[in-house]
């Protein structure tokens, strides 16, 4: 039987999620890194709207949104029980994550494109979730408790990609449950397991 085919782009933070999750469920996929500028035919034709994540199953189905990536995963195997947090409380924070804070994200970090407002405009809209994340942080590990679960792994790749717009900054703001959060997110044997470089995959012509 072949194995269900990734299609992923290693510092886009939606498929570092679903990468995630598939290593931690222990599922095996055929990886084919893409080119931002030369996507595989297969690929759009698979799912048109051209983004990755995009996870071929087996049996032709076809799974193009990261967080339905994770939950397919996580319905093979759950050994942590990321589940296990309360779902309306991780579905919301999620939201926001992928809502507003992923807008200011976006426009801080190329904030050379959005010149209506200063890139400090921008970093302080996306302060409002950090603010959240931080406060809860400070009585426990993680999100929702002393355990990863599905919150911290779908979110925190885009507070990655946040704290490294400037460095400097994130560094000495204050965030300091947050910083510890990140950084043990970061330095776990799951997150570097699956940011190991590999070349594009090329098409066969």
């Amino acid at each position: 039987m072949s194995l269900p085919i990734l299609y992923s782009y290693r510092r886009c933070p939606y498929a570092m999620r679903a990468r995630m999750a598939l290593r931690y469920a222990g599922i095996q996929v055929e990886m084919r890194e893409i080119a931002l500028r030369d996507k595989p035919q297969h690929m759009l034709q698979a799912s048109p709207k051209a983004t990755v994540p995009v996870l071929l199953l087996s049996d032709g189905r076809v799974i193009d949104e990261s967080l339905d990536i994770m939950h397919w995963a996580l319905a093979q195997r759950d050994t942590e029980h990321w589940l296990a947090a309360d779902m309306h409380a991780t579905a919301a924070l999620i939201e926001e994550n992928d809502g507003s804070f992923k807008q200011a994200l976006d426009c801080y970090k190329y904030a050379i494109h959005f010149p209506e407002q200063p890139a400090e405009i921008y970093r302080s809209e996306g302060e409002v979730f950090l603010q959240k994340l931080e406060l809860g942080l400070v009585a426990t590990a993680y999100l929702f408790g002393e355990t990863r679960t599905l919150a911290d792994i779908a979110i925190f790749p885009f507070v990655r990609q946040f704290s490294m717009v400037d460095t400097a900054w994130f560094g000495e703001a204050p965030y300091p449950a947050l910083r510890i959060w990140l950084r043990q997110l970061m330095e776990s044997a799951l997150f570097v397991a699956i940011m190991q470089k590999t070349p594009a995959w090329i098409e066969p012509a």
